[in-house]
């Protein structure tokens, strides 16, 4: 699969969850910053890694930045989105 593929496939929650993940925070932290249960931000990564062929959240992050699907945001792992 290329990359604009794999960027398409992902939705935009799958996207946000991704860019939490990006951004150093834990599943914990990015169900509280989006206002779903945790288990939700785990099957969310879980879909991601699968429609991005990747294994753990590390790899999912990698990827993520390498194919320009989530940018480097500046500023503290601790700066949340507001809900």
């Amino acid at each position: 699969m290329d990359e604009p593929t794999q960027i398409a496939v992902l939705t935009a929650r799958e996207r946000q969850v991704v860019q939490l993940v990006v951004d150093g925070c834990s599943s914990a932290e990015i169900a509280d910053a989006l206002g779903i249960a945790t288990r939700t931000v785990q099957a969310h990564l879980a879909t991601a890694m699968k429609k991005t062929d990747t294994h753990t959240r590390t790899q999912l992050a990698v990827h993520a930045l390498r194919s320009g699907l989530v940018p480097i945001r500046p500023g503290p792992a601790g700066d949340l989105p507001h809900r």
